[in-house]
């Protein structure tokens, strides 16, 4: 692995839990309507310092979706995943958007 550059944001922030990498900043949130695995979540518009894993097809509340999980590139947690394609027709608003886990 080559040598980590993390991308350091600024104004009201969101963070990895685990070891405060920033992820993502509060004008990019999407919606704040959405739910995980372990509660709530929000879809973003743009988050950054975030590793993509393997795609895989989910069944979710909205419908089926290729999705991928992202971890944070400072600890390695999973922290969301990221909409590769929403097979719903109403649904394609969210392909390129990622899901952070609160």
């Amino acid at each position: 692995m080559g040598r980590l550059f993390v991308v350091n944001l600024e104004g009201k922030i969101y963070s990895c839990k685990h070891c405060r990498t920033h992820l993502a900043i509060s004008e990019d949130i999407i919606s704040k309507a959405f739910h995980s695995r372990h509660g709530k979540a929000y879809l973003f518009n743009k988050v950054v310092n975030v590793s993509v894993g393997e795609k895989e097809e989910r069944t979710m509340i909205t419908g089926l979706h290729t999705v991928a999980d992202i971890f944070c590139v400072g600890c390695g947690s999973i922290i969301g995943w990221r909409y590769e394609i929403a097979h719903e027709k109403n649904q394609k608003y969210k392909e390129g958007k990622s899901v952070l886990e609160r």
